[in-house]
């Protein structure tokens, strides 16, 4: 019976040694398999740094993808992207190839000056600049519908300034464009204003005869009193009145007021009286002129001269004129 039970044991013994080679067998198979399938490879990049994976994967991109390498846009990799790993095992990254520089068929006839001449400069500069805004002409109608009018200039125009301040690009040191990058008033214009206005032939009939004599006319005859007269000169727009006005060149005496008829006098010199002064003898008037005005600082030894325009009367000043008083 013993003899029996070691012949069984011997058995058993026998068949797991069987089955313990059989299965190495098959490990060793699976694992050479499995190597078979790996491969190390080298992946070489464009600044000559390389590394080297194990991979089981067949094509260039799957393998880059694998180890989260990404191609830069001027990059390019041999084998392709879609190729498989060939026998180098090696991937090589490098810079893509430039554009072919074109050179002229006929070197030795360029020269440096054509060469350089190819080339454009280009500059940029802020240039400023002033320049005048013209001023605009306002006419102001204040004549009556159906009568003979009168030209009047009551403010001379004056241009204003402003300053500009320009982008300007150059090609080659010439002026191909300009852009305004900003403007500045430095100056406002001020407007001319010309007034129109009805021409009077004749004035009150207190003052201004109708029978068309001249003042000299008038005081034939009659002996003056001749004296020394601080003389100085006034318009409608210095006596604070608005062109608007109803009484915008209007006198105390009702007349309207007209340069080189009327004077402004004292109230010692009465509405009328006619006033010859030798200085002005070269004017329209002959020097020949109507007192039908007063002003608050015109005392009896002061005379004001009416005409048409500031500057005319700044230019004249203040004189001590003699006058002859009718």
């Amino acid at each position: 019976m013993k003899l029996d039970d070691n012949i069984s044991s011997l058995k058993i013994i026998r068949r797991i040694i069987a089955i313990s080679i059989i299965l190495g067998a098959i490990l060793v198979a699976v694992v050479f398999a499995s190597k078979n399938d790996l491969n190390y490879i080298t992946i070489r990049f464009t600044d000559d740094t390389e590394i080297s994976v194990v991979t089981a994967k067949v094509t260039v991109g799957e393998i880059l993808e694998e180890n989260n390498i990404e191609l830069l846009s001027d990059e390019k990799v041999v084998p392709g992207l879609d190729e498989p790993i060939d026998a180098s095992k090696t991937i090589e990254i490098s810079k893509a190839s430039e554009k072919p520089v074109v050179v002229a068929e006929e070197e030795t006839n360029v020269t440096t000056e054509q060469i350089l001449g190819n080339y454009v400069t280009i500059t940029e500069k802020l240039v400023t600049e002033q320049v005048e805004i013209p001023f605009e002409t306002v006419t102001k109608d204040v004549s009556q519908a159906g009568t003979d009018t009168t030209d009047r200039v009551l403010q001379e125009g004056q241009n204003g300034i402003k300053e500009i301040k320009y982008k300007v690009r150059y090609e080659n040191d010439v002026e191909v464009q300009r852009e305004v990058v900003s403007e500045t008033v430095i100056k406002e214009p001020v407007d001319k204003i010309i007034q129109i206005s009805t021409r009077i032939v004749s004035r009150s009939a207190s003052y201004r005869a109708l029978s068309g004599l001249s003042l000299k006319d008038r005081v034939e005859g009659i002996a003056p009193t001749v004296t020394t007269l601080n003389v100085s000169a006034y318009t409608a727009s210095t006596c604070g009145k608005a062109p608007s006005d109803p009484n915008y060149e209007r006198t105390a005496s009702g007349a309207i007021a007209s340069s080189w008829y009327t004077v402004a006098a004292g109230p010692g010199i009465p509405m009328g009286t006619i006033i010859y002064v030798p200085y002005f003898a070269s004017q329209p008037n002959g020097g020949w002129f109507v007192v039908e005005d007063r002003g608050g600082a015109i005392t009896n030894n002061k005379l004001d001269v009416y005409m048409d325009t500031v500057s005319e009367c700044y230019s004249f000043g203040r004189r001590n004129l003699e006058c002859y008083i009718y």
